[in-house]
């Protein structure tokens, strides 16, 4: 992990169990992997013991800390989804199944008076939240992390413009509400979250909390620096003076980069390279919109790649562009600004805390191309703000979305709960 200064805040005699889907390195990386990650390990760094919650591990990266248990149980899904991407079908059936039995496992240990406080991701809380309505007496506190809520349509509630999901989320929201329910406090991770919380979950401002979703900027730093950039866009055939736009995402239909490739569509007049890093379900058919509008040689899809290679990319890029239909947090976003980068993003949900329009980046309607390519062509005429841009983005997250803040805003909700003090 690097070397890092004294935390403000210590957990010595803290037990927490971390229940969730996902983790890194056990399941790959993504944002909601990352995240649990970071914490677990800010967690163990301030001397608590954290039992983990989850499904058996899918890669062969190592984990190990003496202050880290690890109780695995099976995610039963269909066949193919992992092929096929997390489905609408196997969020409102598997999930909330799996979620069922993680938490009913974490509430054997709570019985058994080895945990202070419980933290779960979504309905991975459902087995627990059920316990805890039903004999409290033996359990501990519960605090819900609900992410960014797609199951609820997004931040303005909209589905993407396909309201079909609607129907097939509902099993979700219904597990997601009764999770929010039961539980003592629920996390918001992001200002802009909290009125969707409060609307969807009903959860009033006594029990919830903003504990921003963050990045570790000792490590992010320790990855790559300028002349990584610089050499990457040498072997890329790219000038040192062209704009480059780099988006980063699985490639799945919301995170919208076929709206991204249209916009690129009418733009085709000025100089710039598209770099997307990620892979996924939707990838063949954004390859195809990419070819519709004629964008082949402007573009690199660089696939997955590992943190150094990606971090590059992040050194390499002049504008970090987000068109996502649905978000939470986005850690990626966050990755980018804290390269120095500015950000081109909707405004799904939690993106404009971080996108601060004229200040970190612009913002723009998700799922409307042109007046995303008329943001991105304002953009290259000012490029010449860039560097001021992007040192207003890295000083943001220094403030108020680095992991060492974070933990510590966490720490106080589970010591406010384990020592009774501002019950709701």
């Amino acid at each position: 992990m690097g070397s890092r200064a004294k935390p403000d805040r210590r957990a010595d005699r803290l037990r927490v169990a971390v229940l969730t889907r996902a983790v890194t390195p056990l399941h790959g990386v993504g944002g909601l992997e990352r995240s649990t990650f970071d914490l677990v390990q800010h967690l163990l760094e301030r001397g608590a013991r954290v039992a983990l919650f989850t499904r058996p591990a899918t890669t062969r990266e190592p984990w190990t800390d003496d202050r880290l248990t690890f109780h695995f149980v099976p995610y039963r899904t269909f066949p193919g989804a992992g092929r096929r991407g997390t489905t609408i079908i196997d969020r409102s059936t598997a999930y909330p199944v799996f979620g069922y039995r993680l938490g009913r496992a974490a509430a054997v240990l709570a019985a058994a008076g080895e945990l202070d406080v419980v933290y779960g991701l979504g309905a991975s809380t459902l087995g627990y939240a059920a316990a805890r309505r039903r004999a409290p007496e033996r359990t501990v506190p519960l605090v819900l992390n609900p992410q960014g809520l797609e199951e609820f349509g997004g931040s303005d509630g909209s589905y993407g413009g396909r309201p079909s999901k609607r129907l097939g989320y509902e099993p979700l929201r219904r597990a997601v509400r009764y999770c929010a329910g039961a539980a003592d406090r629920v996390i918001a991770t992001d200002r802009a979250l909290e009125p969707m919380i409060a609307r969807t979950l009903g959860v009033g401002a006594d029990r919830m909390r903003l504990v921003p979703n963050a990045v570790d900027l000792r490590v992010l730093d320790g990855l790559a620096s300028p002349p990584d950039g610089a050499r990457l866009r040498e072997r890329s055939g790219i000038g040192a003076g062209d704009i480059v736009f780099l988006s980063v995402a699985r490639l799945e239909r919301s995170k919208g980069l076929h709206v991204l490739a249209d916009a690129l569509g009418s733009l085709k007049d000025l100089a710039w390279r598209w770099v997307v890093v990620g892979d996924g379900p939707f990838r063949r058919a954004l390859e195809t919109r990419i070819a519709g509008n004629g964008l082949q040689d402007r573009v690199l899809m660089a696939g997955r790649l590992q943190d150094a290679s990606l971090h590059a990319w992040y050194e390499a890029a002049s504008l970090f562009v987000h068109p996502t239909q649905y978000e939470g947090s986005s850690i990626v976003t966050l990755e980018a600004m804290s390269h120095r980068r500015p950000v081109v993003a909707t405004t799904a949900g939690g993106l404009p805390d971080k996108v601060r329009d004229g200040e970190t980046g612009w913002l723009v309607p998700p799922g409307d191309a042109p007046a995303l390519a008329r943001v991105l062509r304002t953009a290259i005429g000012a490029r010449q703000e860039f560097a001021t841009m992007g040192a207003a983005g890295r000083a943001l997250v220094e403030a108020e979305f680095s992991w060492d803040r974070s933990a510590d805003r966490m720490l106080a909700v589970f010591e406010e709960l384990r020592t009774g003090r501002g019950r709701a």
